[in-house]
């Protein structure tokens, strides 16, 4: 329906008083792209969709829509569609009137307003509620509408500033497959921030993990999961088992295994190794050096926590029905799949 545009935000910096928002972000979007930017509260990530939306003012550096710099363009002329965690529906009017109203503010005929405003409700599942108000539908159902309406008049790029973190969980997993199947068929470049993960790694093309104003890795989400580049990007992107390991010509030696030490590495020594809960195996070994400690039952997928001869504890993710097998107090073994570790040095162990 829209042809995406390309947005590139160069080298921005936001700075208030003593602190820095932003510290030198660049970030480049394709064409029709979804990116995600991921991180902890004050991290910059809601700076940098504001400064893009015209909300906020950068410090220095520049926005580019569509190859024009609009670094200096009021917020009303930078055609961008904005959902926010308040859904800020009008009470007054109805689904339909909600989202026509962009088009009512453009000067759209009546019969254009509501041809369209008809055709976004369908796209996102409400066309049966257009006459109802606000409040009598559901916060999902609320935030459709704001998505519908965001929609409606074909921005440029669409923003979402953490949509859905007013939701609870079922209905946000629903609307988060929604939000990602309705922007696949528009096409419009977007932009999500969000600062939960499984969210972020679930919709985007692309995620962006942010810390202290900086971008410390944009890649695809299987990249990022597989290989964080920094001990960062590990920690909040659920890499949260700290393995001692010894480092040397490219590879760590833990838990009686060799494997591929990753891009980020301490060069040789000893470390500690970021292992993913689901990289670990555990098997029952009546002479093991390691105890199960406890199982967390997930759902669909258990942890299963032992306690190394070290006197540390880590925990294997497996199937509940894998789980099932162990119990409290058990000898086992704690090996590690061959994929790549990322090995910090035992100071940034914090």
């Amino acid at each position: 329906m829209t042809n995406g545009v390309a947005v590139q935000l160069n080298d921005l910096t936001r700075v208030y008083g003593p602190v820095k928002a932003l510290d030198g972000l660049t970030l480049h979007m394709e064409p029709g792209e979804m990116v995600a930017l991921l991180g902890p509260s004050g991290c910059g990530k809601t700076t940098a969709l504001r400064i893009l939306a015209g909300l906020d003012e950068a410090t220095s550096g520049t926005v580019l829509v569509d190859g024009k710099d609009i670094s200096g363009m009021p917020a009303n002329k930078r055609d961008m569609g904005m959902v926010f965690q308040a859904y800020s529906l009008f009470p007054h009017l109805t689904v339909l009137d909600n989202v026509a109203f962009g088009l009512k503010m453009r000067g759209r005929s009546k019969s254009e307003r509501m041809s369209r405003a008809n055709e976004m409700l369908d796209l996102v599942g409400l066309a049966a509620h257009k006459h109802k108000y606000a409040n009598e539908l559901s916060g999902g159902q609320q935030q459709r509408v704001a998505l519908a309406r965001a929609l409606a008049v074909q921005p440029r790029v669409l923003l979402l500033d953490e949509p859905l973190s007013a939701l609870d969980a079922k209905v946000r997993t629903q609307l988060r497959d929604e939000i990602r199947r309705v922007q696949l068929e528009v096409g419009t470049t977007t932009l999500f921030v969000t600062h939960d993960q499984e969210e972020a790694l679930a919709v985007a093309d692309r995620v962006g993990v942010m810390s202290q104003g900086k971008l410390e890795q944009l890649a695809a989400p299987a990249e990022l999961y597989a290989n964080p580049a920094t001990p960062f990007v590990a920690e909040f992107v659920g890499l949260n088992n700290k393995v001692p390991a010894e480092v040397s010509s490219g590879n760590a030696r833990l838990l009686g295994t060799s494997v591929p030490a990753l891009a980020g590495s301490i060069a040789g020594g000893r470390g500690l190794a970021m292992v993913r809960p689901e990289s670990l195996t555990v098997t029952a070994e009546p002479d093991g050096s390691a105890t199960v400690s406890s199982v967390a039952f997930l759902g669909p997928t258990s942890r299963v926590y032992c306690t190394l001869d070290d006197g540390s504890v880590i925990g294997a993710q497996m199937t509940s029905s894998q789980a099932r097998a162990f119990s409290v107090g058990q000898a086992v073994t704690v090996g590690v799949e061959p994929t790549g570790v990322l090995v910090i040095a035992e100071s940034g162990a914090a």
